[in-house]
């Protein structure tokens, strides 16, 4: 009697994996739940809270050219008009100081520069200069 021996290599091993999407599953919608079940606020930390309100400070760009345009913002203005066009901007009575911006080629005359500057304060602004270019 000859008995036929069955080869392992025959039977194909397989492994079931609709019971691991399912656990898969649960596990995340527990750890989604519980996380916004959490408490953000673990620490007890005392804010210090302001007595007024707080003002942005306030800041202006003047641009000047090397041909002596100057500009407030992208706006190009008269010379002549930038002490009118300025107070539209910075209020006298404000108490935080606005600070004013002056962007100016590296060829434009300091002259024009320090006009700018000299306006600026007289309306009660603080100003910074910087220049911008090559020659």
């Amino acid at each position: 009697m000859q008995l036929r021996k069955t080869k392992l290599r025959d039977s194909h091993a397989e492994l079931d994996t609709g019971p691991l999407n399912d656990i898969l599953f649960i596990l995340l919608m527990f750890f989604l739940m519980i996380s916004t079940l959490a408490n953000p606020n673990v620490i007890k930390m005392s804010v210090p809270k302001a007595k007024s309100d707080t003002k942005q400070k306030q800041t202006v760009v003047v641009s000047v050219d090397k041909d002596k345009n100057v500009y407030v913002g992208a706006k190009k203005i008269i010379p002549d008009s930038l002490e009118s066009v300025l107070r539209k901007y910075i209020h006298e009575g404000d108490s935080i100081k606005p600070a004013v911006v002056i962007n100016a080629d590296a060829i434009a005359q300091w002259g024009d520069i320090v006009t700018v500057m000299k306006v600026a304060r007289k309306l009660g602004a603080t100003t910074s200069a910087t220049v911008t270019g090559t020659e």
